[in-house]
C-alpha cells in the first residue's frame, strides 16, 4: 500500500485541531488550544483560553500589567484545558490531551482529576516557571505521560 505524500499522521492531525483552535482565542498576547481523544483516535472535545460563557469578550480585561489585580486578565480567562475538560460531554478517562501550551498547575490538577492518561504539548514557554514546574510535578506523581510535540503543524493548501 502506498502512502499518500500529504497524508498526516493522528499525532499532526490532532495537534493541528489543537493549533486551529487557539486561534478562537481573543486574547491578544497568548492564544492556546487543546483537543481532547479517545483511546481509539476519536476526538472527544475541544478548548481554547478565553473568558467564561457569558461574559462579554469585549468588556472584560486582556490586560496582564495593570498596578490594578483586577484589571488583568488572569483572574478571569478560563484555560484551553479546562474549557476541553468542561466542553466534554462524555467520559474521557483513558484519553490523551493535545494542547499548544505546557498546562499550568491548576490545569495539571483537572487533567489529573478527570483521568486523562496522556499530554502531548507543543510549547513549553512557561514550563520553567513555577506554575509549570508545579504543574510537571504534579503530572508526573499522577502517571500522566508527558510529550513534547516535535512534529509539524500542517499547512492547508487548497
Amino acid at each position: 500500500m502506498n502512502k499518500i505524500a500529504d497524508h498526516i499522521t493522528w499525532d499532526e492531525y490532532f495537534m493541528g485541531i489543537a493549533h486551529l483552535s487557539s486561534l478562537r482565542s481573543k486574547d491578544p498576547t497568548t492564544k492556546v488550544g487543546a483537543c481532547i481523544v479517545s483511546q481509539d483516535n476519536r476526538v472527544l472535545s475541544l478548548g481554547y483560553n478565553g473568558m467564561p460563557r457569558g461574559c462579554d469578550d469585549s468588556i472584560m480585561p486582556w490586560g496582564k500589567q495593570s498596578d490594578d489585580p483586577l484589571n488583568n486578565k488572569y483572574p478571569y480567562v478560563v484555560h484551553a484545558e479546562l474549557n476541553a475538560i468542561l466542553n466534554a460531554n462524555k467520559d474521557i478517562r483513558g484519553s490523551k490531551l493535545y494542547v499548544t501550551l505546557f498546562p499550568c498547575n491548576e490545569c495539571a490538577k483537572a487533567i489529573i482529576q478527570s483521568g486523562i492518561k496522556e499530554i502531548i504539548f507543543l510549547s513549553d514557554t512557561h514550563r520553567d516557571e513555577m506554575a509549570g514546574r508545579a504543574s510537571d510535578r504534579l503530572l508526573k506523581i499522577a502517571g500522566v505521560k508527558i510529550t513534547k510535540y516535535e512534529g509539524r503543524i500542517p499547512e492547508i493548501k487548497y
